[in-house]
C-alpha cells in the first residue's frame, strides 16, 4: 500500500506515549513497515515536533520500505542485463515493464517522504532544534540519493543536486551546533564516501 493511498483519520493518534507508539515500534520490528504511512495523518494533523523515539520510528518504518524496493530494482536490473544478452524479446519486455512499475512504487515512497520533510517535519523544526533538523535534511539528502538510484538524464541531474544541497544543509548546522562525534553528525559522512 503506498502512503498516498492512506485514508485520512485512519490512525488518529499514533504518535505519543502508549499502544500506538508501541505499534509503530513493533511495525518497524517486524517489517511490516508498507505500514509506515499510517501514522502520516497523524504527523501531518498534529504539525508538531516528534520526539526522537517518534522521529527514529518513522525513519526505520521508511527505510524499510525504501530498502525493500531499493533492494528488488537491484535484481530485477541485473536480470534484464542477463535477458537483454539473452535477446529473447518477449522475457526483455516482462522484465522491463516489473523493473518500471518498481521503479514507480520506490518514487512514489521516495517523494511521500519527501512531502512529509518538507511540509511538516523540517517547517516545523523551532530554531533550537538542530538535532532534528539536522537528522531530517539528512533524510531528505537519502531520499534524494535513492531516487538518483533509478533515475537517468536530466532527471537524475536534478535529484542529485537536490541530494547535495541536503546533505550540505545538515553538514553546515552539524559543524556549527553539534560535536564531531555526534552520531547524526558522523553520518553526514558517510553518503559522502559513497558518492565518491
Amino acid at each position: 500500500m503506498l502512503i498516498s493511498q492512506i485514508k485520512p483519520n485512519s490512525c488518529s493518534s499514533c504518535w505519543g506515549s502508549g499502544p500506538q507508539l508501541a505499534r509503530a515500534g513493533m511495525g518497524a520490528e517486524t517489517e511490516l513497515d508498507d505500514r509506515a504511512g499510517l501514522c502520516k495523518p497523524s504527523v501531518t494533523e498534529l504539525n508538531e515536533p516528534l520526539s526522537n523515539e517518534e522521529r527514529n520510528l518513522l525513519s526505520v518504518a521508511y527505510k524499510n520500505v525504501v530498502g525493500a524496493r531499493r533492494s528488488s530494482w537491484r535484481v530485477i536490473s541485473s536480470i534484464e542485463q542477463k535477458t537483454s544478452a539473452d535477446g529473447n524479446e518477449k522475457k526483455i519486455e516482462m522484465v522491463r515493464a516489473y523493473r518500471e512499475k518498481i521503479e514507480k512504487e520506490l518514487e512514489a515512497v521516495c517523494q511521500d517522504v519527501l512531502s512529509l520533510l518538507d511540509n511538516y517535519l523540517i517547517k516545523n523544526c523551532s530554531e533550537t532544534q538542530y538535532e532534528s533538523k539536522v537528522f531530517y535534511l539528512k533524510m531528505k539528502g537519502d531520499y534524494y540519493r535513492y531516487l538518483a538510484e533509478v533515475a537517468t538524464g536530466e532527471k537524475r541531474a536534478t535529484v542529485v543536486e537536490s541530494s547535495e544541497k541536503a546533505y550540505s544543509e545538515a553538514h553546515e548546522i552539524s559543524k556549527e551546533h553539534m560535536q564531531p562525534t555526534h552520531p547524526i553528525r558522523a553520518q553526514l559522512q558517510i553518503p559522502k564516501l559513497r558518492r565518491n
